[in-house]
């Protein structure tokens, strides 16, 4: 007997990569615009740090364990800023609570250019991460709502793609100041780079509109007196949802950080290269993982979210296992950088519709917002566990072991939750 289709699912007729954006309308182009630019710019702040500890630790005299405390700090104080960003953004609108937070994390990234010693910079790099966390948050709800059901996939991994050219110049801009400055001063000019994403709130205050899935919901809500409560995503059948979605979070995360914090040291550490010699090697991680942004936005509406994160958790475990463990020469291990940038970032094109896919509108922000970012705040660990264990053996064997233990727990709770692919939003769930 035939099986009647659930209305509540989008058929995704053109799975061509770019063609959602074609049939895309106005306020949907320009929500995309916004956030592939804040995710863009979101990924260079986070990234100059891991290219200037070495300058952090030379400078100040501090150990990779300690250097690697502060990455941890800005990832845990963005579990927090990312959680209640998430519930703000379900109870004040997700575009107030995106300008919000983009103001926040580019005014602490500003302050860290005059910090004297280093406990000043962890203080400093702690209030960036809330703000950090919590643009993440809202743009991807944002995102989420405003794209329909059957590019939501594609246009939600396009927009991860930003990650990958901020992290591209936050390269450029290290290899274009630490050639023309001394290094006591190009750390601190990379760190005022970092103040450029408040000029984004400009436009999204005159052009990016709040969703009226959610400004339906919360006016609905308003109207009976029934605000939701933080608390919310861990009872009754959410609770489930909420553990498992948190634990995938936790493995894709705790994965990249471990690799993408420490690289840039190992490569000037253990392979000897200067920093500007180095920056060829990024740039071929980086060119691979812009390239497994776009493949997984493609892939997570093709074959589904789940079967993205299954067959990218197996490719990242088998490159970092060659990258770390094999005796290769310097030239192929810059030919491995690409598919090691493919497979430990394609992924996260599908965390963001996954994770709106799995809640309730009134609930989205709140419980996308935690998971994710509970993810964030244990994958944090990871660059202080690297590095401490790095002082027992070497940063490629530090590396290897939480990162592949890491995608291993990516696979398995990815294993355990639902395909969400096509499904359509509605004001009530």
């Amino acid at each position: 007997m035939a099986t009647t289709p659930d209305a509540s699912v989008a058929p995704i007729e053109d799975t061509s990569l770019t063609g959602f954006y074609k049939d895309m309308t106005v306020p949907e182009k320009r929500t995309f615009w916004a956030c592939a630019t804040g995710w863009a710019l979101d990924g260079m702040d986070f990234m100059i740090y891991p290219l200037v500890i070495g300058t952090i630790i030379k400078m100040w005299n501090v150990d990779a364990g300690t250097a690697g405390l502060a990455g941890t700090v800005t990832l845990l104080a963005s579990a927090i800023g990312g959680w209640g960003a998430g519930f703000l953004a379900d109870r004040i609108g997700r575009v107030r609570t995106l300008q919000l937070t983009i103001l926040w994390f580019s005014f602490f990234s500003l302050l860290c250019a005059f910090a004297q010693d280093f406990n000043q910079l962890l203080v400093l790099r702690a209030l960036l991460g809330l703000g950090f966390g919590g643009e993440w948050a809202a743009g991807a709800v944002l995102m989420g709502e405003t794209i329909r059901a059957q590019y939501r996939g594609r246009a939600v991994g396009s927009v991860q793609s930003g990650w990958a050219i901020g992290w591209g110049m936050a390269v450029l801009a290290q290899a274009a100041l630490f050639s023309l400055l001394p290094a006591e001063e190009a750390w601190r000019w990379m760190f005022a780079i970092g103040a450029l994403p408040a000029l984004l709130v400009l436009y999204l205050r005159s052009y990016v509109k709040e969703p009226e899935l959610a400004a339906e919901t919360r006016a609905r809500d308003a109207a009976r007196g029934d605000h939701p409560s933080i608390l919310e995503i861990f009872q009754g059948p959410i609770l489930k949802v909420t553990v498992l979605a948190s634990l995938v979070s936790t493995g894709c995360q705790g994965g990249y950080y471990a690799i993408t914090f420490w690289v840039p040291r190992f490569l000037t550490t253990e392979r000897n290269l200067s920093i500007v010699s180095s920056t060829g090697y990024l740039s071929a991680l980086i060119v691979g993982s812009f390239l497994g942004y776009l493949a997984g936005a493609w892939f997570a509406d093709r074959y589904g979210r789940r079967s993205l994160f299954l067959v990218f958790s197996l490719g990242a475990i088998a490159v970092i296992l060659a990258y770390t463990q094999l005796p290769l020469s310097n030239q192929l291990l810059w030919v491995l950088g690409l598919p090691l940038g493919f497979f430990a970032s394609g992924y996260f094109s599908g965390m963001g519709a996954f994770l709106t896919e799995l809640y309730p509108t009134r609930l989205r922000g709140s419980g996308q917002g935690f998971c994710y970012n509970f993810g964030r705040g244990i994958g944090a660990l990871f660059p202080f566990l690297v590095g401490y264990l790095s002082q027992t053996t070497t940063l490629a064997n530090a590396i290897c072991i939480f990162a592949v233990g890491a995608y291993a727990l990516f696979f398995i709770s990815a294993y355990a939750l639902p395909e969400t692919r096509g499904k359509v939003l509605h004001a009530d769930g």
